[in-house]
């Protein structure tokens, strides 16, 4: 059809789509997807193949955006009044369900114990794009304002997926390597450090820039998404080198935009709003456009078992992490539904392992679609329809983590 005809029939259908099922209060993102699987390669082919050839640049450009306004709504005062539990929730649950896919996928798709972690790195990431938003929005609202809770959840499951995927490259690496030794390990925390150095000095001097030349906010938004790119040029250049997690810099960088330039991050952060709403539609259709049910298939009532018992170790990875909170049982249960939803780094590292030859490649990429189909609709529908009635709203936050 053509890369423009195709990219506007899938804003134009997938934003009608969403916008009628989130009337009837069920997530557009179900109906995204879905136009996505319609309109790909499996069905009717209505994406032209020049949009599918660069899909993971666009879900990239949507991670970066998904991240950038995360961080624009981390306050570092309040994540310090947090404490612990704001640690805990970047590593420990998604370190539990690692390990319950791991074990599970040893035993029962006969892998091996290094593609069983590769599968499971896989999994264990939340869905940005999920959950991001819904925390914002509650945030704004003051839906749990009082302890924080949308906080801990949006910092925990932003951080989650960047310490998620460094794990995914240095087993990816092992995989290619056949070789195990200190160097690679050291390699991930190494790599954690790095780009949250990174981030500080980028958003220091970005935050210079800012107070400095009064760039009107569209001027701020496009210096603001140059640097992310940049970033992320800088941390291919440097990978034969050295490993720079670019992502975890891009949140840091946006955090420090806003502990330095509070006024100017707030109309950035509105304006990375809007961006989102185009980008979230990309991402999702995209996301449908990947679905191969032949693949799916193929793993089926094996592939859930493993999707679910990663979950059940997941939800108790939350709970260790609150179990010394302020948080009652309903916050709690709010915590552990938010930590379900599954897109965005499967969407984004699914076809890796495949398309880099590796024997698990087909296992790795259908469980993780299967992740997709299962827990986005389900984690989303829950967080809406739940998040109202198991968090207590502050009326006195409407000015949420602008506020001095």
């Amino acid at each position: 059809m053509g890369f423009i005809l195709s990219m506007g029939l899938i804003l134009l259908v997938g934003f009608l789509v969403g916008y009628l099922l989130d009337k009837i209060r069920i997530p557009g993102l179900v109906g995204m997807i879905l136009i996505g699987f319609l309109f790909g390669p499996q069905v009717l082919k209505l994406i032209d193949s020049s949009i599918l050839d660069i899909s993971s640049e666009l879900r990239q450009i949507a991670l970066v955006i998904i991240l950038t306004r995360s961080g624009l709504n981390l306050n570092i005062k309040d994540l310090k009044s947090i404490g612990r539990p704001a640690i805990l929730m970047t590593f420990l649950p998604a370190t539990f369900e690692i390990l319950g896919v791991t074990l599970t996928s040893y035993f029962l798709l006969h892998l091996s114990i290094f593609e069983s972690l590769l599968l499971a790195t896989v999994l264990a990431a939340v869905s940005p794009a999920v959950v991001s938003p819904r925390m914002i929005n509650f945030i704004e609202k003051g839906y749990g304002r009082k302890k924080h809770i949308p906080e801990i959840v949006l910092a925990g499951s932003s951080v989650d997926d960047i310490f998620v995927i460094v794990l995914f490259y240095a087993t990816l690496g092992i995989l290619e390597t056949n070789s195990f030794n200190a160097l690679t390990i050291s390699m991930i925390p190494l790599s954690i450090i790095l780009g949250i150095i990174f981030g500080i000095i980028i958003g220091i001097l970005l935050s210079l820039v800012i107070n400095k030349f009064k760039f009107n906010t569209l001027g701020n938004i496009i210096i603001m998404l140059s640097c992310s790119f940049l970033m992320i040029g800088v941390e291919n250049l440097l990978k034969p080198y050295i490993s720079i997690s670019s992502l975890l810099g891009i949140m840091v960088m946006a955090m420090i935009v806003l502990f330095k330039a509070r006024d100017k991050a707030k109309e950035i952060s509105i304006g990375y709003n809007k961006l989102w709403k185009i980008f979230e539609i990309i991402l999702f259709v995209l996301v449908g456009a990947t679905l191969d049910f032949s693949v799916i298939s193929s793993k089926g009532l094996i592939g859930i078992l493993v999707i679910f018992v990663g979950l059940l170790f997941r939800t108790f990875g939350v709970y260790l992490s609150l179990i010394f909170t302020p948080l009652n049982f309903k916050e709690k249960v709010f915590s552990i539904i938010s930590y379900l939803p599954k897109a965005t780094v499967q969407a984004s590292i699914g076809a890796i392992a495949l398309s880099h030859g590796l024997s698990c490649g087909s296992i790795v990429l259908a469980i993780s679609i299967l992740s997709i189909v299962i827990t986005a609709p389900l984690g989303a529908i829950l967080i809406d329809n739940l998040g109202p009635k198991l968090l207590e709203l502050d009326n006195n936050s409407n000015i949420g983590l602008y506020e001095n």
